[in-house]
């Protein structure tokens, strides 16, 4: 393997100087040197070409034994010295304090064409942020990070991409869902790609620890190599930076809600300062149409997180990033507007977003109740939200509403009868959708080629991900490989995989793993 070192975050940035494994507080420093733990026996599982050669590196690197130990954790890089982050978060609201890359190490950073790459192996073993964990990960969620970082990505979705997927060959204790019945499962390691991992969070440590000399430095950091369009290091330089990060939020977050991927757990942690959905831990997507669901079981309760909520969430975590910077700014006026831009910002992507769902490329005054019409349909009856957008391109504008209907049937969950109690709601959609598309000039073909676009006909279901974790639970891998080529083209029809055009199976409904997931992995 050929790769450009350049660690610039590790050599520009402080280092605390403590280099052991041990757990502890850290003060004034951004990140810690950590060793990765030996994995005993790795082998390679799945690795992303597409990936590989994004970093420079050849097919021929995935089958080699130096590829394996380097990204297993095995083997160190010559010329590096791997480092694990220390950032602070609020998780489901509350301060948490330290907490840092608990489990992720950076092997290296990398520099491709003049593009750098950061390479984060997550499960590598105990840094000095794990608390009281062990470090490692389990086959089944690295399994979930390693398709759904890839899949995003050809959602077009902003995301950090997975190179590999490699078993460690040591057993790792879990206890899957928190009730005191704990087992081992497989060890496995996932190398994560991305420009950084930088998180509102380690903004809010220096912050919160008061140690404004480290702040300066991790905002001037960020602006020099991220934001390069923002120029000097004064406090109009920081409200920049802030405004940057917010557009970038609400650009991620406006593409989830279009595909209907709900994170799970948007702790100020767990978001990128990029803008990158990161940390794919107890994810899922929207099977029925429901804006109160959340895949994860610890917000069972209270459901912060939920698909409905994720707009307010990312609002609420830039509160948090602003009051992280504002030491550095020391004026609230310039802070509190872009904050309030950005509610007023995102009502209006998210319009011309579900507009373009629905294929229209005007405005009318009253596409705002054409919209809210159409979700609260979307909830009368359990409607799958991917088959229902997707199938809804068939219809043409000369069409009755009862053919409309008729098109998009293969979405509803419940029998006909139950149906036919809300056929009249929707009857009446479609009456205003078929008016409304009057106005509009692009043909039904056209439209439907610019709503194929925007409405994929595959996404990662939370069983798909289940079936290929229960198969390589038996050492049978074609079904990640299945997988990820099916989701390399989520827009196109891919006739050999139509059978995971389907609205989720029964047995998925409640099954651990299909419908809700803990945070343990």
């Amino acid at each position: 393997m050929n790769l450009k070192i350049n660690n610039r975050f590790s050599s520009e940035l402080p280092a605390d100087p403590d280099e052991t494994n041990e757990t502890r507080q850290v003060k004034n420093a951004c990140f810690s040197f950590v060793t990765p733990t030996k994995a005993s026996n790795p082998s390679l599982v799945h690795a992303s070409e597409e990936v590989a050669t994004l970093i420079g590196l050849n097919p021929k690197d995935l089958d080699s034994e130096e590829f394996i130990n380097v990204f297993s954790g095995k083997t160190v890089l010559a010329g590096t010295k791997p480092y694990a982050m220390s950032y602070a978060g609020h998780q489901f609201g509350n301060w948490a304090g330290q907490l840092g890359d608990g489990r992720a190490i950076v092997l290296t950073e990398i520099d491709v064409n003049n593009t750098n790459y950061t390479l984060q192996l997550k499960g590598a073993g105990m840094t000095p942020y794990s608390r009281r964990a062990d470090g490692l990960a389990v086959l089944r969620s690295s399994i979930r990070e390693h398709l759904c970082s890839e899949a995003m990505f050809h959602l077009g979705v902003p995301t950090t991409r997975s190179l590999s997927l490699i078993l460690t060959g040591d057993q790792v204790l879990r206890d899957v869902m928190y009730d005191g019945h704990p087992a081992y499962e497989k060890g496995a390691v996932v190398c994560r790609v991305a420009p950084s991992f930088i998180r509102f969070g380690n903004f809010e440590l220096f912050s919160s620890q008061n140690d404004l000399t480290t702040l300066k430095l991790l905002a001037d950091f960020t602006i020099k190599y991220h934001f390069p369009e923002i120029e000097g290091n004064s406090k109009e330089s920081y409200v920049a930076l802030l405004q940057a990060v917010a557009d970038q939020t609400r650009e991620m977050i406006v593409h989830w809600q279009r595909v209907g991927f709900v994170h799970g757990v948007m702790n100020t942690d767990n978001i990128s300062i990029l803008g990158l959905t990161i940390d794919y831990g107890p994810y899922g997507w929207l099977e029925d149409y429901n804006p109160n669901w959340t895949p994860n079981t610890t917000d069972r309760e209270h459901r912060r997180y939920r698909f409905g909520n994720q707009p307010e969430i990312a609002l609420w975590n830039l509160y948090q990033l602003a009051n992280a910077l504002y030491p550095l700014i020391d004026e609230a006026a310039p802070l509190e507007q872009i904050l309030e831009d950005f509610q007023n910002s995102y009502q209006k992507e998210y319009l011309t977003m579900m507009l373009a769902k629905i294929g229209l490329t005007t405005v009318d005054d009253n596409d705002d109740q054409l919209i809210a019409i159409l979700t609260e349909n979307l909830q009368l009856t359990e409607t799958d939200m991917t088959i229902f957008f997707r199938n809804l391109s068939l219809f043409k504008k000369e069409e009755s509403e009862e053919k409309a209907l008729e098109i998009v049937f293969d979405a509803f969950y419940k029998p006909i009868e139950v149906v036919e109690k809300v056929k009249e709601s929707w009857l009446y959609w479609f009456t205003l959708y078929r008016n409304r598309l009057q106005l509009e000039a692009p043909s039904d073909e056209s439209r439907k080629i610019a709503m194929d676009s925007t409405n994929p006909k595959y996404v990662l279901r939370n069983y798909m991900a289940q079936l290929a974790i229960e198969a390589a639970e038996k050492e049978d891998y074609s079904l990640i490989e299945e997988l990820h080529l099916l989701l390399k083209n989520p827009y196109q029809e891919q006739d050999k995989y139509s059978k995971w055009f389907a609205k989720r199976p029964d047995w998925a409904r409640e099954k651990i793993g299909s419908s809700m997931l803990s945070c343990s992995s």
